[in-house]
Formats: C-alpha cells, sequence, structure tokens
C-alpha cells in the first residue's frame, strides 16, 4: 500500500460534562491498532487560565498513554457544538518499511514518518506565552520555533504542505492592526526567503475564542517521481495571495495577503490525498453578503467541489459563526449524503460577514 491507502483520518466526541472523564472517554476510543500522529482537541474552557490546565491534563494523560510514542498534540479553545468536547485523530498503519520516529523540540512532540516514497513530519502546538504576549510577539516566537525545527530535522519551510493556524479572537484589532492581519504579515515574513513556485501550503487561518495563537503543520519531502505535492486552484476565486487591497483595506497599517492554496493535492502513486483548505462562500475574492447560512453552506460545498474533483471527501470540520446555526447547518449537510466524520464548532471566521467556513481531506 501507499501513503495514501495507511493514511487514516477519524473523529470522536463526547457529552460528558466533567472533563477529566471526557477526556478519558474519548482516548478510550483511538483506535489500537493504529500509530496516532496527531491529537486534536476541541472544547471550551472559561479562561485562558482554565485553558491552560485542561492543556496540561491532556498532554499529561496523552504521555502517560503514549510513553514513547507521544503523537503531536493541540488543543483548540472553540465551542464544540452537538457535543462537550471533540477529538480529531490523524493516524497511520505502518508496514515494514515505514520508519516513525517520536520526538520532542522545546517540550512539543512531533512525529517523523519515512519511508520508501517520502518524508513527513507532523507537527503542533506551537504556541508561546498566552498571557504575557500579545498575537504579534506569540506568531513571531512561533515561527521561530517552527523554523528551528523545520531546519533540525531537515525540511525546508517550502516543504509545508499543510497549515493550520488558531488566533484568538481573529478578527479583534489590536491598536490600529486585526490580528488576522498581524498573523498574515508574521506569515509572510516567515515564507519569505523560500521558493513557492510550487504553491503556498493549504491552509486553515480560523478564530479561537481563547488561547492565543496555535500552528500546527504537516510537511512533506518527496523521494520518488511519482509522489508529489500539486497546488490547486479554484476558477471561481482568487488566489488568496493574489488579493487585492480592495479585500485588505479594513485590516491595518501593513498589509499582506494570506500565503495559501485554496487546497493541495498529495500525490503517491496511483492515489491521492486533498487537503481542502478553509472553505467559505467566496467568489472571485468576494463574500456572498446578505444571502443566509444555507446559500453560504452551498457556496462554500461548490467550492469544495470544484477543488477536489472526482475526489471522495473522507472528513470535514465546520466552523460558524453562531452556534444557532448548528442545527440547520448539520441538517443542511446531512443532505449531501457523505457518511462521514463530520465536527462542528463555534467560532469567528476571518471576514466578519461569513457565517460559515469548512475545511476537509478528499482522497482518490
Amino acid at each position: 500500500m501507499n501513503y495514501c491507502q495507511k493514511i487514516h483520518y477519524n473523529i470522536f466526541q463526547t457529552s460528558q460534562t466533567d472533563f477529566n472523564s471526557a477526556v478519558d472517554e474519548l482516548l478510550a476510543c483511538i483506535p489500537q491498532n493504529e500509530v496516532v500522529l496527531r491529537l486534536v482537541f476541541f472544547g471550551m474552557p472559561l479562561s485562558n487560565s482554565q485553558y491552560l490546565e485542561r492543556r496540561l491534563l491532556i498532554r499529561e494523560k496523552i504521555r502517560h498513554r503514549y510513553q514513547q510514542m507521544e503523537p503531536a498534540l493541540t488543543y483548540v479553545a472553540q465551542p464544540p457544538l452537538g457535543a462537550t468536547l471533540i477529538m480529531e485523530v490523524h493516524s497511520y498503519v505502518p508496514e515494514a518499511d515505514d520508519s516513525i520516529v517520536f520526538r520532542h523540540y522545546e517540550g512539543t512532540p512531533y512525529v517523523l514518518l519515512e519511508n520508501k516514497e517520502m518524508k513527513c513530519l507532523y507537527a503542533g502546538g506551537f504556541q508561546e506565552d498566552i498571557l504575557m504576549f500579545g498575537i504579534r510577539q506569540q506568531a513571531s516566537g512561533v515561527f521561530r520555533c517552527l523554523g528551528e525545527l523545520l531546519r533540525k530535522e531537515g525540511f525546508p519551510v517550502n516543504s509545508i504542505i499543510r497549515q493550520w493556524n488558531y488566533i484568538e479572537r481573529i478578527t479583534d484589532f489590536d491598536g490600529s492592526d486585526q490580528r488576522y492581519q498581524m498573523f498574515n504579515n508574521a506569515r509572510s515574513e516567515f515564507y519569505g526567503p523560500a521558493d513557492w513556485s510550487n504553491g503556498y501550503p493549504a491552509a486553515t487561518g480560523i478564530g479561537a475564542d481563547l488561547g492565543g495563537l496555535v500552528v500546527d503543520v504537516d510537511a512533506v519531502v518527496f523521494k520518488q517521481k511519482d509522489c508529489f505535492a500539486t497546488p490547486i486552484d479554484n476558477k471561481l476565486q482568487i488566489a488568496a495571495h493574489a488579493y487585492s487591497e480592495k479585500v485588505l483595506e479594513k485590516a491595518g497599517t501593513q498589509k499582506t495577503t494570506p500565503k495559501f492554496e485554496r487546497a493541495k493535492r498529495l500525490t503517491s502513486g496511483n492515489n491521492s490525498m486533498i487537503y481542502i483548505s478553509g472553505t467559505a462562500a467566496i467568489r472571485g475574492e468576494e463574500t456572498l453578503i446578505g444571502v443566509g447560512l444555507e446559500r453560504q453552506l452551498h457556496i462554500t460545498m461548490e467550492n469544495i467541489a470544484e477543488l477536489i474533483g472526482d475526489a471522495k471527501i473522507k472528513m470535514l470540520r465546520v466552523y460558524l459563526k453562531d452556534r444557532s446555526f448548528y442545527e440547520e447547518a448539520k441538517q443542511l449537510l446531512d443532505a449531501y449524503n457523505l457518511n462521514i466524520p463530520i465536527s462542528y464548532m463555534c467560532t469567528d471566521v476571518c471576514r466578519e460577514e461569513l457565517l460559515i467556513e469548512i475545511e476537509g481531506i478528499a482522497m482518490k
């Protein structure tokens, strides 16, 4: 089997009200015959102090459970909808030629996977001091740490194929600058020296209620000619990294574009996997305003269909601006008969007028 046949994505959720019990219940759901590469928890603490306490509790449970095989770990402060805590699992079914190594960098766990096709890095939970620093300082520290880890393990910056960026109160302003724009400026500076002729990473830039800035990445270095990455454009949208000044004008004094592709295809032999970036009801570079949740959801799914072609969706995350949208959004998505794991979270999207954003994984 090739990489695309061995990588798995799943979602588990619980309605347990006790946080400790909720984490235990979710951990018990993890498949025993697969190697866990990444765990992402979505929950809603009451404060940043409680966020840090709960992040530590999760980390200690993971370390106790996995010992020397600790996966990449992230705790995202987004209210789950239809659950009290959600856990996303990225796992792998190794074969004899797969080498999997678990390491730490400045206390942050990450995983290296290598075989004859490629070398992969799964890293996440990059954070700075969220109680002392603002988003600008946090972004600087996060990208410093990420850059050092990539260099240490022999991954160039342009090997990042997928990036997740969770930003506390993403559309708020600190002084004259919007938090999302401050993050974009830091990302542009980090990406600046690299050659991106094969496209930027697929990415999501999404809000969080708490937790400061958190960044996760998948990075890949290919070793065979039939294994490669390809950026995917949507002819219905302008690439985010090509946005005009009109889109950026409200964001602050210093403005750089969001550096990501609408999707990125990872090809391994006769199979491929598509990382679907955070996708919303945008046509060209304009948001569809005043059309309501139903129309925004359908336009978002049309955009995703344009990106993936005849590939099959395997997992989705749905971000909703208001928790009151949950039942309608779930009913609308259920009508697509996807029969896949889907998680729903309540959080701000990167533009005030957007009601929904969806990301996911597709396979062919």
